[in-house]
């Protein structure tokens, strides 16, 4: 219990340094400056960027103080070929370098007869990549330990007591009740999914980290491959359920049932798409727009900014300990969805591998 409370303490206070960073610029910047747009604070910090953005202080001779961690821009162009350079070359979208310009997160080349195709390092490829080698080094010292005897003759010891539960849980509570027989055959692909997402999802609740699993490219991308497992996964018991209905009328069959069963193969790997997208897009909403009302009753008297400071800290605190349940329940909600949608494709197939 003291450990939580320790841990629920040290968000809080993380929490209200960051918000602290911000409220001088509040307090010395609002009187006559230009209306706050809330929408596009939000919508610059949820989006992918060429830089890590961490916060900005204005300085006394009025100029700005940006605590940023600039990332590898490449581009090929049609014309100039291979370009790479600092992202910090744009000075956050004040200037135009190599004949490029920096415009609300995406590059674009000043000649408009040029064709470029970014192929930059943004924070969310970086992080993504962090949290892919993350994985790996982790699995696979857990998985050398196992090799060595540790936690098979003696108790795990390390990650080994945080991980084993876990493919566990997904093994006997996911795979086993969906994929039946068969559920050691799908159980790697299963638990890579589990935990990849669990630990982007964990990596963007870190301020200044970006939301990865937030990213509609991301999910697709998790979507379509899951997708192509579920179809290589058919039987012609599937295919016939869609195609073939004895004893339903030729026009009802397809005029009606055939569209609809061919539109559900394409529905489910969109439901997994847009659920984990929206529920972790959503949550940094929420949190990042508790921390705008702030800034929005600031602009309209700085003491009403700072009175209401720490009510919005407490309900972003709080919303961001719920985020933390989130993370696990997605990554668990997608897992469980691919295996259901597995299971399905092989229908049939519980018996025969039983049998």
């Amino acid at each position: 219990m003291l450990r939580n409370w320790m841990k629920s303490l040290l968000v809080a206070t993380l929490g209200l340094f960051f918000v602290s960073l911000s409220i001088p610029a509040l307090a010395n910047d609002h009187e006559g400056a230009e209306k706050l747009d809330p929408a596009k604070l939000i919508m610059e910090h949820i989006q992918d960027a060429h830089d890590f953005h961490f916060f900005t202080l204005q300085k006394k001779d009025g100029s700005e103080f940006h605590a940023t961690l600039p990332l590898p821009v490449i581009i090929y162009s049609n014309t100039k070929g291979l370009s790479v350079f600092s992202s910090s070359q744009f000075h956050h979208g004040h200037a135009s370098y190599n004949g490029y310009r920096l415009e609300e997160g995406k590059i674009h080349a000043e000649d408009p007869n040029e064709q470029i195709i970014d192929l930059s390092i943004t924070k969310n490829v970086l992080q993504m990549l962090i949290a892919l080698t993350m994985l790996v080094v982790l699995m696979i010292g857990i998985a050398n330990k196992y090799k060595r005897g540790e936690g098979v003759q003696s108790a795990p010891r390390g990650w080994q007591n945080a991980v084993e539960p876990v493919i566990t849980f997904v093994r006997d509570e996911v795979a086993k009740p969906n994929l039946a027989g068969k559920y050691q055959k799908y159980l790697p692909y299963l638990l890579t999914v589990f935990f990849f997402i669990l630990i982007n999802n964990l990596f963007g609740l870190l301020p200044g980290s970006a939301n990865v699993t937030g990213n509609i490219a991301f999910t697709v991308v998790l979507g379509v491959i899951s997708f192509f497992v579920i179809l290589l996964s058919t039987n012609k018991h599937f295919w016939g359920h869609i195609f073939w209905y004895p004893g339903v009328p030729m026009i009802v069959r397809f005029l009606i049932m055939l569209p609809v069963e061919l539109l559900g193969v394409f529905t489910k790997p969109f439901a997994l798409i847009v659920r984990l997208f929206a529920n972790m897009v959503a949550g940094h909403i929420i949190i990042l727009s508790f921390v705008a009302l702030i800034f929005i009753f600031g602009s309209m008297n700085a003491i009403a900014g700072w009175g209401f400071s720490p009510l919005s800290v407490l309900f972003a605190v709080f919303i961001y300990l719920i985020e933390i349940m989130v993370a696990f329940i997605q990554a668990f909600i997608f897992t469980n969805l691919t295996a259901v949608f597995i299971g399905q494709a092989f229908e049939g197939g519980h018996e025969e591998g039983h049998h």
